[in-house]
Formats: structure tokens, sequence, C-alpha cells
């Protein structure tokens, strides 16, 4: 209570409440859980936030060797580093929005017993934390495509690069939707997180990350860009390297998934947070 005024806390009633008005009053509390899953996430480590590049260099190196040299897959001319590179970072920092919304409610548990925040504010640090990220691995990223274009390599940089906000952005709000819809389903049926990261990781494979749209058997190629993520990874190759597709009618359709399913992420996650602690 402050100059007499009475905030009085109570369930959501409403079928569909997605207040940002709220959620920015506690923009504070969203840069502290921020600083702490970065504090979590390196902690008692030897290279610290050095992983955040590491990492992503690492698994492409992985994935050049297996795919690029062993599997002999091809990258439409592309850099064969670049080319998995850049479906790896934008396909990571996707995985890393669904997984780390996914675990929202059941990862929280005490927290959300003990005091009374706005519940999206979870999942909005989860998104920043994982755009920085991002856009550290983009920096590394661009650099090397600055060095292969000038090194005379067949890298072509195009006015699609400029389209990398909303590729960002619907990847983001798509992960998110998609882990808010699993963090509600398992906060009743707990065993189907287990199935999480196996679908997770089966929907990398049938995602253009390590390999292009133009592998695809013809007569299959429109099923596969109707995977949401494959027509926002294709975008963000094609912008910057300058080869591949850019399938516009599928990024337009993507874009539109992806507000139907943060949509209904949120409604069923304003439905469950109303009677999550009941059920712990």
């Amino acid at each position: 209570m402050k100059n007499n005024e009475i905030t009085e806390i109570t369930p959501k009633r409403k079928f569909f409440e997605f207040n940002l008005g709220e959620v920015w009053k506690y923009r504070d509390l969203v840069m502290l859980f921020v600083k702490r899953d970065f504090k979590n996430s390196y902690k008692q480590t030897v290279l610290g936030p050095l992983w955040i590049i590491i990492k992503p260099f690492l698994s492409t190196f992985v994935f050049t060797v297996i795919f690029g040299m062993i599997a002999n897959i091809s990258t439409d001319g592309m850099p064969q580093f670049l080319f998995f590179m850049a479906g790896n970072i934008l396909w990571s920092f996707f995985s890393s929005c669904l997984n780390g919304s996914s675990s929202t409610f059941i990862g929280n548990a005490r927290l959300f017993g003990k005091v009374y925040f706005p519940r999206l504010v979870m999942p909005c640090a989860n998104i920043i934390y994982n755009a920085i990220g991002f856009l550290i691995n983009f920096v590394m990223f661009f650099i090397l495509v600055l060095i292969y274009m000038f090194a005379g390599s067949n890298v072509h940089p195009n006015f699609c690069a400029l389209l990398m906000p909303l590729v960002l952005l619907s990847s983001a709000l798509l992960g998110t939707g998609c882990g808010l819809i699993v963090s509600s389903v398992t906060t009743k049926y707990r065993d189907l997180g287990v199935l999480v990261s196996f679908g997770v990781t089966l929907w990398m494979y049938i995602t253009p990350v390590v390999y292009p749209v133009s592998q695809v058997a013809e007569s299959f190629r429109s099923l596969a860009l109707l995977n949401p993520v494959a027509p926002l990874v294709e975008t963000f190759r094609y912008g910057f390297l300058g080869s591949g597709t850019f399938p516009w009618q599928y990024l337009i359709l993507s874009f539109a998934v992806t507000v139907v399913v943060l949509l209904f992420g949120i409604i069923v996650f304003n439905r469950v947070e109303k009677n999550f602690i009941d059920t712990v």
C-alpha cells in the first residue's frame, strides 16, 4: 500500500489477456532474470561467457565435417562453413526460446508460489537472454561473411538481409508460443516434458538447417516449406549468402502461423496460470 492506494491481486478472468503494460512495469525484474540466467548458465565454468561464441563454432565445425565433407551434402554453391553456421545460429536461437519457455511453470514453481509478478515476465526474460546470445553469434557470422566475400568466395548479401529483424522476431515468438503450450501441458502431464528435447531434435532434421530446400525432392518441397521455421532459415541464409531460395509466400505464411501459435500459447498459459499453484 502506498499513498492510501491498495493493489488487489486476483486471478485473470479473461479468456485472452496479454497485458504488456503490466509486464513493462516489471521491466527491472525482467532484466534481473536475464542476469540470473547468464550467471546460472556460466557459473563454475572455466571459459564462462566465451562458450556463447565457442558452442556455435564447434557445432558448425561438426556439421561441416559430417554433412559437408563426409555426407557431401550440397550447399547450393555457398561456402560450407557459412552455410551450416547460418542455419545453426538461427535454429539454436529458435530452439533455445522454445526450450526455455517450455519450463516456465515447472522450473519456477517455488518462485511463483512465494511472490506475485506477471508470469509472462519469465518468457520475456528468456527471449532477451537468447537474443543477446544470438546477436553475439551473428556478429561473428557477419565478420566471416565479410571475410569470405572480400576473399572472392560465392557470397553475395542482398536486400533480403534487411528482413533479419522480422525473421529474428518471428523465430523468438514462434519458439516462445510453442514453449508456452508445452509448459502449460506439462503442468498436468509432466512425462511429456521428456519428449520435448527429442521433438526439437526431430524438428531440426525436417528443417533445412544442414541441407538446402533445393535438396528436397520437388514433390515434397512445398510440404517442407510449410514447416514455419523452414522459410525463416532459408530467408536468413539467402539474405546474407545470396544463394538458395527466397520463399516469400511461405515466409508470409510462417509469420501468420507464428501469430496463431503465440496467441494460442498465451490463451493456454493464462488458463493454466490461474490454478497452477494448486496443482504443484
